[in-house]
């Protein structure tokens, strides 16, 4: 059982990095980031270019998350912020995770390619347990950033309410392209993480935001510790299930979120330490 413990932690790690990236960016547009999946993927793709022309896996990967940190940044300048309306928000989101997906597969081809993990010569559990522990300290230092820095404090205020946030003195449009593009970047840590563990192509990451979606609905949607969480019970839970649990083969394993969500829903709206997403009449 340990085995499949720390195999969990490692792909839970990938989950919470994930549900975090929605999160925060449903902290600043009110809304699901339907698209961030496939941003997410995009970055996944340009590890894997930089590792194969022959650049370090140690080097690619801090480069990969700044550039996709600037991706997300300049994506919530030039497309979120000319937008107005949850409505249009959700449908420009649909519309990027089109526009990303096609791109990928225009460039990259939708051949599945192997993705190297961070630690190759470990054996399974150890490398899983080291990527969790990769995941934990980004993680962990973006939510002390975040809860004892003066940036987390302005860009908490932001989240909570841009209004009051602006008459304050605080450049709200900046805030909101930084949230968007620290959701860009651990979204691409997500990827680097669960890509050794999934064929590398267009369509990867689909199943993947489901069980994001579900660690942050089991989290609390709006809560950084509770999608950290949330993502790790996720991804043992999934394990378990697929190893103990008789009729949960690999064809069911994406029931596992479902049921997550569903009854996080149906019995603590709030999940573990947020607000409802979705409020009772």
């Amino acid at each position: 059982m340990l085995q499949q413990i720390l195999q969990g932690l490692g792909a839970g790690a990938g989950y919470a990095a994930l549900a975090l990236a929605l999160v925060l960016s449903y902290r600043f547009t009110g809304i699901v980031n339907f698209a961030q999946g496939e941003l997410t993927m995009l970055a996944t793709y340009v590890a894997w270019q930089f590792i194969e022309d022959g650049l370090p896996y140690w080097v690619a990967l801090p480069v990969t998350v700044a550039i996709a940190f600037l991706a997300g940044a300049v994506t919530e300048r030039l497309v979120i912020r000319r937008v107005s309306g949850e409505f249009g928000l959700v449908v420009t989101t649909i519309g990027l995770y089109v526009l990303v997906n096609a791109l990928a597969s225009l460039v990259w081809s939708s051949t599945l390619r192997v993705f190297p993990g961070p630690f190759p010569d470990a054996p399974p559990g150890l490398a899983a347990l080291g990527a969790a522990g990769l995941a934990g300290l980004v993680l962990g230092a973006l939510v002390l950033v975040l809860r004892h820095t003066g940036l987390g404090l302005v860009i908490r205020a932001v989240a909570a309410d841009q209004r009051s946030a602006r008459l304050s003195g605080i450049r709200v449009g900046w805030v909101l392209a930084i949230g968007w593009g620290t959701a860009a970047s651990v979204g691409a840590l997500a990827g680097v993480l669960l890509a050794p563990a999934l064929f590398l192509e267009p369509g990867m990451m689909t199943g993947v935001l489901v069980y994001a979606f579900a660690a942050a609905v089991l989290g609390g949607f709006g809560s950084a510790r509770g999608a950290i969480l949330g993502g790790l019970v996720v991804g043992v839970t999934e394990t378990l299930a697929g190893t103990y649990v008789g009729f949960v083969g690999a064809d069911l394993k994406i029931a596992v979120p479902l049921v997550v969500i569903v009854a996080v829903l149906v019995l603590r709206p709030q999940g573990l330490f947020g607000a409802p997403l979705v409020e009772r009449a």
